[in-house]
């Protein structure tokens, strides 16, 4: 029988990187279409063949590790979010000798102090030059389901807007999925620009779209496996394309909350929800069966209240 440390994080392992940048030399320099590097010659082999471009070995600024390398011909990848919660962000400051901020935007996580930055420049501390407070550090794991071996891509990104738009996005899919299966996903670079003091500035910002299904789709609960590693065909409610009843529908045309109870008992029994009831989809029939009470506490169709009768005793 198996067993594990239960003490231990497990985690998938790194395959590599995603990039929205290279190194020409000592100079970093911006790419329209992908950058995908790893320790493993053959994975960036595989990325040059699925997305175009030519492997080359690539030494990282301040390492003395060779790697592999491929800018591609992609400004848009496919990709999975894993189950559990891809998302990692920080304000962090870095030098040569690492890390030396990771703030949450409240608290420094390394000195376990206030926001230095806000302490030291006040609220308006992100207008400051970069390199003298902390930059916005989005890093986001990734499955690329038609790349070798089982593992996770990390993409990242210190741009503000991207910050914004990645958390607003995972969250948003965990609400409906609570962390549970594969999610299908875009990650493409799109360029933006702004107008701000009388400049433009042009530049690019990393969006993840949710790729090849519908809101009620994603938010629905987790999705099956087989549909979120082929999302194209997706055209019907998740409810009949995952081969289970609409569960939701039911429940909506329930007369009482004990006939909702009873749609979650059924929902318990083919195994489509938690038995402790901590999933989505119970979430959600929960709601409906306290809606459900509610209405019966109100009057009927001619304005009477259900009560109930007692005769005194003569």
């Amino acid at each position: 029988m198996g067993a594990r440390i239960l003490t231990l994080q497990r985690q998938a392992r790194e395959l590599g990187r995603l990039r929205t940048g290279y190194t020409d030399g000592k100079r970093p320099m911006r790419s329209r279409t992908w950058v995908i590097s790893s320790h493993a010659e053959h994975y960036v082999e595989a990325a040059a063949k699925a997305w175009g471009g030519t492997v080359e070995s690539w030494t990282p600024l301040n390492s003395k590790i060779p790697q592999f390398r491929v800018i591609t011909e992609a400004e848009s990848i496919d990709a999975l979010l894993p189950p559990g919660d891809p998302l990692s962000q920080y304000n962090e400051m870095w030098s040569g000798g690492g890390c030396q901020r990771r703030c949450n935007g409240e608290t420094e996580q390394i000195s376990r102090q206030a926001c230095l930055c806000l302490a030291q420049f006040g609220e308006d501390w992100h207008q400051q030059p970069k390199g003298r407070v902390c930059s916005a550090t989005s890093r986001i794991n990734v499955m690329l389901p038609d790349m070798p071996d089982l593992g996770v891509w990390r993409a990242e990104t210190h741009s503000f807007y991207a910050a914004n738009e990645w958390g607003g996005t995972v969250d948003m899919v965990l609400s409906g999925t609570g962390g549970q299966g594969l999610v299908p996903v875009s990650l493409r670079i799109e360029p933006r620009q702004r107008v701000a003091g009388g400049q433009t500035k042009k530049f690019p910002v990393v969006v993840v779209e949710v790729r090849g299904i519908t809101p009620r789709q994603a938010l629905t609960g987790p999705l099956p496996t087989a549909l979120a590693l082929d999302p194209a065909g997706a055209e019907q409610p998740l409810a009949l394309e995952a081969g289970r009843p609409d569960y939701i529908a039911e429940a909506e045309g329930a007369l009482t909350s004990d006939d909702v109870r009873d749609v979650w008992r059924k929902a318990a029994k083919n195994g489509d929800v938690d038995p402790k009831g901590t999933d989505p989809l119970s979430k959600k029939l929960m709601a409906l069966a306290a809606l459900k009470d509610e209405e019966d506490k109100g009057p009927d169709e001619d304005g009477a209240y259900e009560a109930e009768v007692i005769e005194e005793a003569s």
